[in-house]
């Protein structure tokens, strides 16, 4: 009869040892969840503190960032001249809407080149550039540029192309001017024996 009288007490021990456990899981989890939640303004202030992640916040919410020129890669103590050539070798316009362009070294630059196709027939055509003096190649930087595919282009069709374009700030300092030259062939085509202009 001892043994039958122990047994409550255990199963109070046992079933208080089991609310106990219950009890700090609730508080885990709870503390978890406060956790997690709280995480997303935790990072973004701790950011902002210490100056980094920058990139994803907007001007508004960076100290200062109002003044200073969003493109801190631009190099404002330098301006390079480019100017833009473009040959073609075939009964066809080739041009540049504008011969220069005065640019700082790391700034974003767009030009525009029209074609025009004088053929009574399609034709398919590639430009091939070319850079002088020849250690600004390494340096000149499309982003964007109707030279990386072939176009097709109808009987009197005219198309207007983008060259977008950075120059390394690490361009050498007794490089003031660069040429870019445009070579336009038809691709598959007859091609005559000298450039048909040079525009």
């Amino acid at each position: 009869m001892a043994s039958v009288s122990k047994l409550p007490a255990a199963l109070l021990r046992l079933r208080q040892a089991n609310l106990n456990m219950v009890g700090k899981l609730t508080v885990v989890t709870a503390v978890m969840f406060g956790f997690g939640y709280a995480m997303v303004p935790m990072y973004k202030h701790i950011c902002e503190a210490l100056g980094i992640n920058v990139l994803s916040l907007t001007e508004q919410q960076v100290p200062g960032a109002a003044g200073r020129a969003r493109n801190t890669q631009v190099d404002l103590t330098r301006t390079i001249t480019v100017e833009f050539d473009a040959n073609a070798r075939g009964p066809w316009d080739f041009k540049p809407e504008m011969r220069t362009v005065r640019v700082h070294p790391g700034e974003v630059t767009t030009v525009v080149y029209e074609f025009h196709n004088r053929q009574s027939r399609t034709m398919a055509a590639q430009a091939i550039p070319s850079y002088a003096p020849k250690q600004a190649t390494a340096h000149f930087n499309k982003l964007e540029c109707f030279c990386f595919t072939e176009h097709t282009l109808a009987p009197g069709e005219t198309k207007r192309w983008p060259v977008v374009f950075v120059i390394d700030p690490k361009l050498p300092k007794d490089v003031s001017t660069i040429t870019l030259s445009y070579t336009f062939f038809e691709v598959g085509g007859k091609v005559p024996a000298a450039p048909g202009g040079s525009v």
